[in-house]
């Protein structure tokens, strides 16, 4: 071991010595060698050889079925836990099933991705339709069309309905993402905002839907048109809610229809 750093110093010093000998204007410099630096060998290969070919260096094969192992484990416990009769999982299935049931808050994470970034976070482009205006920004909530309650909250505990002129255009009383546009049991046509602080607005009983899922849309913007009245066919009626969390609130508390 002392011969070989011996001569790794001599190396050296010749090295230095040959480099002190060239003239002033253009001197040569050395550099030293992974072996006179370290004591050993320069490293050529990867342990165990090189990737093979089309496999990316920082892939590792036994990471990667590791975590296939434990995706495939917690799937298989989940099923256990739901098909179990045992009350010793009853806390853990309340938990799965409350968070399945809880709304992804896709509106709050494009809020912040816009305001991080300046632009808006969403798998469709923005609707330009309807921008908002001076007055509307000044208004937290903008009033989706104009009409007559002849349906209040507290007969079904959920929403109103509005009768309006037929044809009349329901615009969305806040910006958002449209979680839903489809049909619905008992409401027809309906459509979904979820708003950035967490709250949705709900427009059913729709002729036409003018928005499509998961479109960032802003306050203002068309959402569809009212459909035609049972009662009477020269007048039209939709269906207006708001939800807060997990309860409906009632949207008179919130806006002025009349």
């Amino acid at each position: 071991m002392g011969n070989r750093a011996d001569e790794i110093r001599k190396r050296i010093a010749k090295r230095k010595k040959m480099g002190g000998s060239g003239s002033g204007d253009n001197p040569s410099y050395f550099l030293p060698t992974d072996e006179e630096r370290y004591g050993m060998e320069r490293q050529t290969s990867f342990e165990g050889g090189p990737p093979p070919e089309g496999v990316h260096p920082l892939f590792k094969k036994e990471t990667f079925m590791l975590k296939i192992l434990g995706a495939g484990i917690m799937v298989l416990v989940t099923a256990i836990m739901f098909k179990s009769p045992s009350p010793a999982f009853t806390d853990a299935r309340t938990v799965v099933m409350k968070t399945m049931d809880t709304e992804f808050q896709f509106a709050a994470i494009s809020t912040w991705y816009e305001d991080q970034f300046g632009k808006p976070l969403a798998l469709l482009p923005a609707s330009n339709s309807g921008k908002e205006s001076a007055s509307e920004q000044s208004a937290e909530y903008a009033r989706p069309a104009s009409g007559k309650v002849v349906e209040n909250f507290k007969t079904n505990g959920q929403g109103i309905m509005l009768q309006t002129v037929l044809g009349e255009d329901v615009t969305a009383m806040k910006g958002g993402l449209v979680l839903f546009a489809g049909k619905k049991e008992e409401l027809g046509n309906t459509v979904v905002i979820q708003h950035a602080d967490k709250s949705e607005s709900w427009y059913g009983n729709l002729e036409s839907i003018d928005v499509k899922q998961y479109e960032s849309i802003k306050k203002g913007s068309l959402v569809g048109k009212v459909s035609s009245s049972s009662q009477d066919e020269a007048t039209g009626e939709f269906y207006f809610a708001i939800k807060m969390g997990d309860e409906f609130i009632d949207p008179i508390q919130v806006m002025s229809f009349d």
